[in-house]
């Protein structure tokens, strides 16, 4: 089950091209200090959403966001 971060989550949407109908970028996660490209709105509203949530196990997942610098 996934839970959601405690507090406000700032990120920074960096628009590089728009193709295809869709964005391509990068997203950095303030608090974190992350940075992560994106190809697609759907990956990015992806990888916002594996940086605010986690999951409940006492294994947590790493996400993708949690993932890259």
């Amino acid at each position: 089950m996934s839970q959601m971060k405690k507090g406000k989550q700032t990120f920074i949407v960096e628009i590089i091209e728009h193709q295809k109908s869709t964005w391509q970028g990068q997203v950095h996660w303030i608090q974190e200090n992350k940075k992560v490209s994106f190809r697609s709105v759907m990956e990015l509203l992806y990888l916002i959403n594996s940086a605010i949530t986690f999951e409940s196990d006492s294994d947590q997942k790493e996400t993708d966001m949690t993932e890259e610098k």
